[in-house]
């Protein structure tokens, strides 16, 4: 792989020893992808966040490191909310060792926003075509597919190694050519809100890793296509997808359809909704998987007005989101659920107290089982304020 002379010299040590390991990294991955060159990225999104994941050994690399990051940085979910954890259920010591992950974050310079979907965020933009290094799947995805960036999915040491030396390898879909479609899926229905997230959870399985472009019967918002995108993530690997006459490359590009196709009908999307029917109560109902959207924030407030829930209900946002509509938060709490910051029920440890859960996400939906142990039921975000039940205080 060709380096510049600076990067030369970062390689070699010139410039310190965190800069080193961080171009070793970077140059690891391009000779491994056949990468020709290091190219500059606009901005990073780091995984490798909540202690539940990375635990002391992650802890000890991160706050080994010294410098700044180069570009703006934001932070993957943490496994609590900074400020509410003991409303949470975590443990203090884990929220200790938690806190010092986040500090050493923040002692390279990297803004302290712990959420998987930093396109929400003042100061953030990124743009059809811009080069970033995101390492959240369902952040991946929604820059890849629904802006048109362009991003690998960053492994967690990957993408903070790129924030420090602000650039990346260019190699897989930083690249033209491997952002075409090879495989179709044909949708025979109309779907609407949390059916998206089912679509995913049913075709990632089939696409694995690959880049398929829909074809479908109705055009979705991007609060669907970010479930859509999350799923597909989850359930298979998709990095990045196409909507026919939608997202910006299919629009632009006009793909020619793919030879293979996958069909996708209505009685597969149910059967999503079906699965762990058995389930006749859950202990607790989540949704924001990825965090909310300000639409979304005001879309839960007006199923729960009015209403006193009576089980345990998080709403998951980023808090820079929560901080900026003050007014939607009070009438989501006024029914008796929490609005959740800085986290997810995925990457929680508090999630472990439950047995059984109800989610509107595809991409929980495939992670809460097997990386919680929590039973999970999917269900619109209608059914699962239902699932929240209601206290009669008459």
């Amino acid at each position: 792989m060709y380096l510049t002379s600076e990067e030369e010299k970062t390689l070699d040590g010139e410039y310190g020893r965190s800069l080193q390991k961080a171009m070793e990294i970077l140059v690891a991955l391009g000779d491994i992808y056949g990468a020709e060159r290091l190219i500059p990225v606009k901005s990073a999104q780091i995984a490798g966040v909540s202690y539940k994941t990375i635990g002391d050994a992650g802890l000890e690399w991160i706050s080994d490191l010294e410098g700044k990051v180069k570009i703006p940085s934001v932070l993957n979910p943490a496994g609590m909310d900074i400020v509410r954890w003991e409303e949470m259920g975590v443990e203090p010591d884990f929220a200790k060792k938690q806190q010092e992950i986040i500090e050493a974050y923040a002692k390279l310079g990297i803004r302290t926003k712990c959420t998987c979907t930093p396109y929400y965020l003042e100061g953030f933009d990124v743009k059809l075509d811009d080069h970033v290094a995101w390492s959240e799947s369902s952040a991946v995805s929604y820059a890849n597919s629904v802006i048109g960036a362009r991003t690998n999915r960053e492994g967690g040491p990957s993408a903070l190694s790129a924030a420090l030396v602000g650039k990346t390898a260019n190699y897989g879909y930083h690249l033209d050519e491997m952002r075409e479609p090879v495989v179709a899926v044909e949708v025979d229905c109309k779907l609407s809100g949390s059916d998206f997230g089912a679509l995913g959870y049913v075709a990632g399985k089939e696409i694995g890793s690959r880049v398929p472009i829909f074809y479908m019967k109705n055009k979705p918002s991007k609060n669907e296509m970010k479930s859509l995108g999350a799923a597909l993530a989850a359930s298979g690997a998709v990095a990045l997808y196409h909507i026919e006459g939608v997202t910006p490359e299919a629009v632009r590009n006009k793909f020619t359809r793919p030879d293979e196709g996958i069909p996708v009908e209505r009685t597969q999307i149910d059967e999503v909704y079906e699965t762990n029917k058995d389930i006749l109560s859950s202990e607790i109902i989540t949704v924001g998987c990825p965090h909310c959207s300000v639409e979304e924030l005001e879309e839960i407030a007006g199923l729960v007005e009015g209403k006193k829930l009576q089980k345990e209900i998080w709403v998951c946002t980023a808090r820079e989101v929560a901080e900026k509509n003050p007014d939607l938060v009070q009438r989501i709490e006024k029914s008796g659920a929490k609005v959740v910051c800085d986290t997810c029920m995925v990457v929680s440890p508090a999630t472990n107290r439950y047995a059984s859960m109800t989610v509107n996400s595809g991409k929980a939906f495939a992670y809460v089982p097997s990386m919680c142990k929590v039973a999970a039921k999917y269900a619109s975000i209608e059914d699962c304020i239902k699932e929240a039940g209601v206290i009669d205080e008459n």
